[in-house]
């Protein structure tokens, strides 16, 4: 596998990645201009929805790879067979997750979070924003499939698509533009919502006028197969567990900053938004990765799964150098997209160039552990990420509770987590035995 072959299908993700992403920093740069307590109470209950919602996307990670499998196995019938299996499911799933939002995020929160503006902004903003698990649930579901079959520019126009439908109902509904009534953060969760709602209609759309039904036995929905569901619940559950975990723990340092005080609170939020647009190379070579493992596995050439991780690192690493380098010379400008206050500008700077560091490491760390999960060993890539979780809160809290460190300080727990991810991935593929697994 070349690095043009990598390249072909890790960009059209990238820039459906950087779409995606856009929406988050559109959210949190209106936001920012609201007040700093909807900026803080955005970073938490955001999170907190990904933290539920990481469970429909580690099933749709687990679908991926089962049909990059077949894919590379040249078992296309399997491919439509497995994605509407996945579909029944996750829909169920859906409704039991906008269910526990509904319900038991209020009690949760109130629980956890100190400040009682923050505590009822996040749940202004939870009890509309949960209604999009309906609509999001369905799409991670395409975008697997997409993935898996390696067919990924519909990845890019469709989240492009969103990013559009998203900025444009967020400007109108958060301030009250052009007749529409002014929400303020209810309208930053509303806005979600809603484009999560048209990506669905385009993908399906798209999908029946442009996929070859025959080819994949698409859209049959046969007899459930409960074989299908083990193999599936197999390969999916651990990446459930281990995906919402991960976004917990990072709900968990949100909640730690959240005591230091909203004005930390709110730096953090305007960097988690900046961070996260960095990353998005890495999350969508990642995904590549994912899928190209899987394929080489089935198609008889597990030894070509190192090359394989290693050129896409290259991809990886240089994508977010540029970034980073475009980002290191002016951040004040880049800041002052969430903020006008200068002192919030100068205080965000530092923590700024701490996370400049940490994205250099996270193309090494996560693409070798995303290759762990393409292998489909799953349950051990679980394993390898909550040792690595237990590590990276370990660390928080000694930089936060014994230490005391200021904020920039804390935000140095990135390299903790990417070193570790990226040690114990390597180690894995080095010395276990992972090539004759069967999914």
């Amino acid at each position: 596998m070349n690095y043009k072959s990598i390249w072909k299908i890790a960009y059209p993700i990238i820039l459906g990645s950087a779409a995606q992403n856009i929406i988050a920093l559109t959210d949190t740069a209106f936001l920012g201009h609201l007040s700093e307590t909807a900026l803080g109470a955005a970073a938490i209950a955001t999170i907190f929805y990904f933290a539920i919602v990481m469970l429909a996307w580690g099933f749709g990670l687990g679908a991926q790879i089962v049909i990059a499998r077949r894919v590379g196995e040249g078992n296309r019938k399997l491919v439509g067979k497995t994605f509407d299996h996945s579909l029944y499911f996750l829909v169920i799933l859906a409704v039991v997750l906008v269910g526990f939002m509904e319900l038991q995020a209020p009690p949760i929160l109130k629980a956890i979070v100190k400040s009682d503006a923050i505590y009822g902004a996040s749940i202004e903003y939870i009890s509309y924003r949960a209604w999009g698990i309906l609509f999001a649930c369905v799409n991670i579901l395409f975008r697997a499939f997409y993935i898996g079959v390696a067919k990924t520019k519909i990845i890019g126009y469709s989240t492009i698509f969103m990013a559009i439908v998203n900025i444009f109902f967020d400007y109108v509904l958060i301030f009250g533009k052009w007749g529409f009534p002014e929400m303020g953060i209810k309208g930053a969760a509303i806005a979600s919502v809603i484009a999560e709602l048209f990506v669905m209609v385009f993908f399906i759309i798209y999908t029946l006028k442009r996929v070859p039904f025959k080819t994949y036995a698409l859209f049959e929905f046969v007899k459930i197969d409960w074989g299908l569901y083990s193999r599936l619940i197999k390969v999916s559950f651990p990446m459930m567990i281990q995906n919402s975990l991960a976004l917990s723990c990072w709900f968990v340092f949100f909640l730690m900053v959240e005591r230091m005080g909203e004005r930390e609170l709110a730096i953090s939020n305007i960097v988690r938004s900046i961070y996260v647009l960095l990353m998005v190379p890495v999350w969508s070579f990642a995904a590549a990765a994912n899928t190209l493992v899987s394929q080489v596995i089935g198609e008889g050439y597990p030894g070509e799964v190192m090359n394989v991780i290693w050129r896409t690192i290259k991809l990886s690493f240089f994508s977010v150098l540029v970034l980073v380098g475009i980002c290191f010379f002016n951040p004040e400008l880049l800041i002052s997209i969430y903020t006008d206050e200068l002192s919030l500008i100068a205080e965000t700077k530092p923590v700024l160039y701490v996370i400049f560091g940490a994205a250099l490491i996270f193309p090494i760390g996560v693409t070798l552990f995303h290759g762990v999960s393409g292998t489909g060993n799953t349950f051990h890539a679980m394993l390898l990420e909550i040792a690595v979780l237990v590590c990276y809160l370990g660390g928080v809290y000694l930089l936060i509770a014994v230490l005391k460190l200021p904020i920039a300080g804390v935000w140095t727990s990135e390299y903790f987590y990417g070193g570790f991810l990226g040690l114990s991935s390597w180690l894995y593929l080095k010395f276990a035995n992972w090539k004759e697994n069967k999914i």
